[in-house]
């Protein structure tokens, strides 16, 4: 059974940093498209970085240059690196897995995990 439990949100002032993990487990992490997700008060959920099997990444426009999404295949755990941060990032994060070695911003996902909270303050 495929778990995702992510950590790491909480309340930054502009211009800070922080920085988001997601546990893995329940299946071959190794294998799979990894990609962290953002859904904001009254908005849709929008694609904000995933990473392949390959270590190939893709971001999304708005976060380009001030997030970084990487994996540990040992610790089965993602991450995504937040700098500069501004209110409009204000979202729940929400890590994802797809069945599959690739990704790109846009690509359907299969697994979720419960989110956690990024807050930024002007």
């Amino acid at each position: 059974q495929v778990q995702l439990v992510e950590s790491g949100g909480g309340s930054v002032q502009a211009g800070g940093s922080l920085r988001l993990s997601c546990a893995a487990s329940g299946y071959t992490y190794r294998s799979y498209c990894m990609g962290w997700f953002r859904q904001a008060p009254g908005k849709g959920r929008e694609g904000v970085a995933h990473i392949g099997s390959d270590f190939s990444t893709s971001y999304a426009d708005s976060v380009k240059g001030r997030f970084t999404i990487s994996r540990d295949n040992v610790k089965n755990t993602l991450y995504l690196q937040m700098h500069s941060l501004i209110p409009e990032d204000t979202a729940m994060y929400y890590c994802a897995a797809r069945e599959s070695r690739y990704c790109w911003i846009g690509a359907p996902f299969d697994y979720w995990g419960q989110g956690t909270q990024v807050t930024v303050s002007s």
